[in-house]
């Protein structure tokens, strides 16, 4: 998963102005948009990718996410698994600075979320988690494995 997470109302009008850009919400009154080829052509400055030590941040994409934070607070996200072991990154932005991160956290078991980064991020959001779940899995982030099926979702939409 790739993904930028913000508040919902922001995130859909911000995501107007970048063409492909698909929406799926999440609960806490969040959003996710997924980082597919499309969305990353069309955010990309064409400088060098992989700022801040991410995967798949496109390149001058920061500085989108910088301007959009102006209104709200908002992360951008990657998580990699396979058969339980595997890597998450994450940044938030607010006030149009970098204000958490990047964290990242690789691991070959299993780990607790509530000290993940993307758990962390999502605090930075306000996500207070519910009883017995971290952050990730009060916004329902578990549901979806990959951008794909985050935009095939019965809950996806612009």
């Amino acid at each position: 998963m790739q993904a930028v997470i913000a508040g919902d109302e922001l995130l859909r009008a911000a995501s107007r102005e970048v063409p492909g850009a698909r929406v799926a919400s999440l609960r806490q009154g969040l959003s996710l948009l997924p980082m597919t080829d499309e969305v990353f052509d069309a955010v990309t400055d064409g400088t060098v990718e992989g700022a801040l030590g991410f995967w798949r941040l496109p390149g001058g994409f920061e500085k989108l996410l910088a301007r959009w934070s102006a209104v709200g607070p908002v992360a951008y996200v990657e998580a990699e698994y396979f058969g339980g072991a595997g890597e998450q990154r994450a940044a938030v932005w607010a006030d149009g600075e970098l204000v958490l991160g990047p964290l990242d956290a690789p691991t070959r078991t299993w780990f607790s979320r509530s000290v993940s980064p993307i758990s962390g991020a999502l605090r930075r959001l306000g996500v207070r988690r519910g009883p017995g779940e971290d952050e990730f899995d009060t916004v329902g982030l578990g549901r979806h494995r990959s951008n794909d099926d985050w935009l095939g979702g019965p809950e996806s939409g612009t």
